[in-house]
């Protein structure tokens, strides 16, 4: 009993990080319709700033405010300089840049920092474990979990109650009705850009205390946010939500259970999601 709630604690926060990379690509791909393969480098360029920092100040905390901020200037101003060129010319142009950058990207760090893996603990305080009843679980791990759930509830607040999840909600239901009340899709497209960016920035600072870092982390987790993406529904944090939830369980489970068919899993997860709603398990039916 205790192992089975020690698996669903740690796939809850696998998913939690998940989240965190999903959620900005969804209301980027559901909202400016741009297909981001970038998306991961900016988790990998969160991860690598978290590593920078902590060795430089040994300042976890400082980490987790610098990151965000970065890529959200980053992410700023990739969509003013290039993204915002190609929102009339398709996904190919889109896929073709994207991939482009991750290259770069990956080139970049590994001129910086050279290939090797590198590592940063966890922050004081939560580099031990916890014990209730017969399970242990990682401090971090709990940390990880809350920090998703505390983000994920502030992202649905303010996705459904405030004025600028109104406006994004209206862009993702209907681009050019939205324009036609007035509202300003540039700005709007270059603050969602951002924040998404920010978002990925964020995971991966809280992803570095727990896994390597090293140049191309950005692919696998990348593969498991489009899939979170999918199951979800293009444009919805709850989605993403839910999704990130059924991912980070089924891939801990299978990965402990089966580690030679975790990936499989996933896609199997996926096909079975996409078979029942193809819009995804909160996304809009066409």
């Amino acid at each position: 009993m205790g192992n089975a709630i020690q698996l669903i604690v740690n796939g809850l926060s696998f998913g939690g990080l998940v989240f965190l990379l999903a959620a900005g690509l969804s209301i980027i791909f559901g909202l400016m319709d741009v297909l981001n393969l970038a998306h991961g480098s900016f988790y990998m360029i969160g991860a690598y700033t978290a590593y920078t920092v902590v060795m430089a100040t040994q300042n976890f905390w400082l980490a987790l405010l610098v990151a965000p901020v970065l890529l959200a200037v980053i992410g700023a101003a990739l969509e003013m300089v290039f993204f915002r060129r190609l929102y009339r010319h398709g996904h190919l142009p889109q896929v073709l840049m994207t991939f482009g950058f991750t290259l770069v990207f990956v080139d970049l760090i590994r001129s910086r920092f050279g290939p090797t893996t590198r590592a940063i603990p966890p922050p004081p305080g939560l580099g031990g474990a916890v014990h209730l009843a017969t399970a242990t679980f990682s401090s971090y791990s709990l940390f990880v979990l809350g920090i998703a759930i505390v983000i994920g509830a502030l992202l649905v607040i303010g996705w459904r109650l405030t004025r600028l999840g109104v406006v994004l909600r209206a862009g993702v239901s209907d681009k050019e009705m939205a324009g036609l009340l007035g509202i300003d899709l540039p700005r709007t497209f270059t603050f969602t850009f951002a924040f998404g960016a920010a978002l990925a920035g964020l995971a991966g600072v809280i992803a570095a205390p727990e896994f390597a870092i090293y140049p191309g982390m950005d692919a696998n987790v990348l593969i498991l946010a489009l899939v979170v993406v999918v199951i979800g529904g293009l444009g919805s944090i709850e989605g993403a939500l839910l999704g990130a939830a059924v991912i980070g369980l089924g891939y801990v489970i299978g990965s402990t259970l089966f580690p030679q068919f975790a990936i499989g899993l996933i896609f199997a997860l996926m096909a079975a999601v996409l078979i029942i709603r193809p819009s995804g398990l909160l996304g809009r039916r066409s």
